[in-house]
């Protein structure tokens, strides 16, 4: 399956001058293994890959001397092949099990810049943020592998003209066919059964069927409760899981700020920072913070007391959810409150991929904006409606309010511009 990440890693490898080793970040079973070793097959003529999980011979060599000629040495002897600078990447997987590895990469791109290195691993994030980790910092570039964006689960099924289609359509504001429109809804609700991890895009378009999706994304989410228990204590993998499993719950509620004493009768933040902090660094959830005013730079009113959690993937929490597969797949179930919970997801889910910091915005009580973000100079409202109803009360308090260049509203409805608000229908977001 093509992913945008491919051209990022390609700006990497033909970097002329300071290219250092690379940290791919990424929550388990988006992808990571796969596409650096395609993109190692595509543009390399040799690829060395290492699981330092699973290879405990290669993991334990980086215990004693870390140097890079003497590492290099021995990975020659391990993937009995020559590694030439520039002809061969290097892969270490699952880097985030072996402290001194991911410490090396300092040495490599001080001592030997000129080889080419790529780290990844499903608990990255939460390694790296542990207090005995030595990370290599300036000394590595990095890039977060999101699951598939809709854009991408439309080119799995081949509608990379459908894409175009789209993307021409937001840049003028223009309404698409109303056929191709009606189209791309259809694809839409398909995506919030699939989400985006590949294995349930790959098992929906190799069978053309939704029915063993779940039992895919069960094992995904099986595989989450697993790192819980493995690489958390036990008291702390008790709250991660209990926040976890409470996201559907919060995202229920009219207010959706995260709610402590949903995830746990009595919890804290106290309680629950640590936790959350965990889900977050993994990847399997995202958040967005609540921030007291519209004006730049958004990240200074951000207020820390109030935020919402979002499931890393729409499908998994579609799954989590417990809503069948034919509501979702029928246009009538649009305007329930739980599916603009899910659209709101899915567009968080979004706009986290195209790089945005994820912020919404509350006042006194009397109104909430689902999204705000920081596009260059502008300061952008979103409002997120799950069907075709798209009175704001919110989104006009803040346009009033604020004054911004322009605002936007995503629905089911058509593209279209008015009173310096853009229509975007769900389908587009990607396009943002």
């Amino acid at each position: 399956m093509k992913r945008k990440i491919s051209a990022k890693l390609l700006a990497w490898k033909n970097k002329t001058s300071g290219r250092m080793p690379l940290l791919i970040y990424g929550a388990r079973q988006v992808g990571k293994t796969y596409i650096i070793n395609e993109f190692g097959k595509e543009h390399y003529e040799s690829v060395a890959y290492f699981n330092l999980e699973t290879n405990n011979t290669v993991s334990s060599y980086f215990s004693e001397n870390i140097e890079p000629e003497r590492i290099l040495m021995f990975l020659e002897t391990q993937a009995q092949m020559q590694i030439i600078p520039g002809e061969t990447l290097i892969i270490f997987d699952e880097i985030q099990t072996c402290e001194r590895a991911l410490t090396s990469l300092k040495y490599f791109n001080e001592l030997a810049p000129e080889y080419h290195i790529i780290g990844a691993g499903s608990l990255l994030g939460v390694a790296i943020n542990r207090e005995k980790f030595s990370f290599p910092v300036g000394n590595v570039d990095s890039i977060t592998l999101y699951p598939l964006d809709f854009e991408e689960f439309l080119w799995a099924l081949g509608e990379d003209r459908l894409c175009c289609d789209i993307r021409s359509s937001f840049e003028l504001s223009e309404a698409l066919p109303h056929g191709l429109h009606e189209k791309a809804l259809e694809y839409y609700r398909q995506y919030l059964i699939t989400g985006g991890m590949p294995m349930a895009i790959r098992t929906f378009c190799e069978t053309g069927s939704f029915l063993t999706v779940p039992d895919v994304q069960s094992k995904i989410i099986n595989d989450y409760i697993s790192d819980m228990a493995k690489y958390a204590s036990n008291s702390e993998s008790v709250k991660i899981r209990a926040a976890f499993d409470s996201i559907p719950v919060q995202l229920a509620k009219d207010n959706k700020k995260f709610q402590y004493k949903l995830a746990m009768k009595g919890g804290t933040a106290n309680l629950f920072g640590t936790a959350i902090d965990w889900l977050l660094f993994a990847g399997t959830v995202l958040k967005c913070e609540r921030i007291s005013q519209g004006t730049m730079p958004l990240s200074a009113y951000r207020d820390l007391s109030g935020f919402k959690l979002y499931m890393g993937d729409v499908g998994l929490l579609m799954l989590k959810s417990g809503i069948s597969q034919q509501s979702i797949l029928s246009a009538g179930i649009a305007e329930t409150p739980f599916l603009g919970a899910v659209a709101e997801n899915y567009v968080a889910q979004s706009l986290v991929c195209n790089g945005y910091s994820i912020f919404y915005w509350t006042s006194e009580g009397i109104a909430e904006l689902d999204f705000v973000i920081q596009k260059d100079n502008d300061i952008i409202g979103i409002e997120v409606k799950s069907g075709t109803r798209t009175k704001s009360k919110s989104l006009n308090l803040f346009v009033t309010k604020y004054k911004p260049t322009y605002c936007i509203r995503i629905s089911s409805k058509n593209f279209g511009f008015e009173n310096n608000i853009k229509a975007v229908p769900l389908y587009a977001v990607f396009c943002l």
